[in-house]
């Protein structure tokens, strides 16, 4: 991408093309459940313990949730657990499960994992057990894929592509009668009895999360899926209360939240993973993010994490080194909310600069933890700062740069 077309991107979001410069710190303003942690002991920032709550993660690294697409019927298997395992032992301190449908025709395909029924929660606990009981603290990201439901896992032979209602597919359903791409079936418009479903099996989802060992709950409300296909004016084109104006778009998400946050104990996390932007002229935009982050922080969602885009094709973004930074650079400083900062980080200086910088309260890594699950162990021996190594006690000491 050129200079030209970063700049009508970084204008259709509402960034400035220098907001990749470092920034000063601001002061956080919030109610003191999502405020940074203070640096202790002379450690970097990346090592420096973050409090969400009645959370406390062992640093600012967190696993971002990536879809495994590995279950039969919503299940998870052994794959699961050595998924997490891995980094769990690597160092990780927040590992969030991928994105897991709190209905059936909530998946994204056939293959993802669930969380609808009871019957799920014990193969999940031994997820969660494994992670909490190797230093991790164990969060779930709960979703609802909409328009995008119903589709082949990326390494089936028709990639990605709609599966047939006769094939075991189901109909993806929206806010509006509006296909995403132009296979498939066009989505079953909602109703407001259906939304408000929804909402009840978001609620229902985050207490199974609970007796399963979730620690920290995640709603996915990006990527173009269920939640953000409400915020955007490019997929919502309803006339209800759920449609229109900023606050109708708006009042899935705040329902949402709200019915999620009554049933979670006062001392469990909620985030949201929101797509700060759709980089398209016309839709969700970095200033309606930080309007609606200013109220989930009212709601008691405790960090913002902060993607971008999934709405439309035509979106030119402008992908590169921590380039969704910015957004959680702004969020955090004008909405008064911790946020995570997720997109191609993968150094460990990189990393600590963009908490050090106060651009984000956490980092949250993908691809980079599936190529080097000890991503944590490596920043440790690169930042040598003086708290205790995140790699688990029976790897640490036989390694000479973490015997002690």
């Amino acid at each position: 991408m050129n200079r030209r077309q970063f700049c009508v991107s970084a204008a259709a979001a509402g960034v400035a093309a220098t907001a990749g410069a470092a920034a000063s710190e601001s002061a956080l303003q919030t109610d003191g459940a999502a405020a940074a942690s203070k640096p202790v002991d002379g450690a970097p920032n990346l090592f420096t313990p973050l409090k969400l709550r009645g959370v406390t993660l062992r640093n600012r690294i967190a696993m971002s949730p990536m879809c495994q697409y590995s279950s039969e019927d919503g299940f998870a298997n052994e794959w699961h657990v050595a998924h997490h395992a891995a980094r769990a032992m690597g160092g990780v301190g927040l590992l969030l499960a991928e994105a897991t449908g709190v209905t059936p025709q909530g998946r994204i395909t056939p293959n993802c994992l669930g969380i609808w029924k009871d019957e799920h929660i014990p193969a999940l606990r031994k997820v969660t057990e494994f992670v909490s009981a190797h230093g991790g603290v164990p969060g779930i990201q709960l979703a609802h894929a909409g328009v995008k439901a119903s589709r082949h896992r990326p390494f089936h032979p028709t990639p990605n592509a709609f599966v047939p209602l006769e094939e075991g597919g189901w109909m993806p359903v929206g806010p509006t009668a509006k296909r995403y791409g132009q296979d498939g079936p066009v989505p079953h418009e909602l109703t407001a009895e259906e939304i408000r479903a929804v909402t009840a099996a978001f609620a229902a989802a985050a207490t199974r999360s609970l007796a399963a060992g979730f620690r920290v709950v995640e709603l996915h409300f990006a990527h173009g899926y269920l939640g953000h296909s409400f915020l955007s004016p490019l997929m919502n084109e309803r006339k209800d209360e759920y449609g229109g104006s900023f606050d109708s778009r708006v009042r899935f998400l705040l329902e949402s939240v709200r019915a999620v946050r009554a049933v979670l104990p006062e001392e469990t996390p909620l985030l949201v993973r929101l797509s700060c932007t759709d980089w398209v002229e016309g839709g969700w935009t970095l200033d309606d993010s930080v309007e609606v982050s200013r109220r989930l922080a009212k709601e008691g969602v405790d960090l913002i994490d902060c993607s971008s885009g999934g709405a439309s094709r035509q979106a030119q973004i402008p992908v590169g080194p921590s380039y969704q930074a910015p957004l959680a650079e702004r969020i955090r400083r004008e909405a008064g909310i911790a946020t995570g900062a997720v997109g191609l980080i993968t150094d460990p200086a990189q990393a600590d600069a963009i908490i050090a910088e106060g651009k984000a309260d956490l980092v949250l890594l993908g691809r980079e933890l599936l190529r080097d699950p000890h991503w944590p162990h490596r920043a440790w021996t690169a930042l040598k700062p003086a708290s205790p190594p995140p790699i688990a006690r029976e790897y640490a000491w036989a390694l000479p740069e973490t015997r002690r």
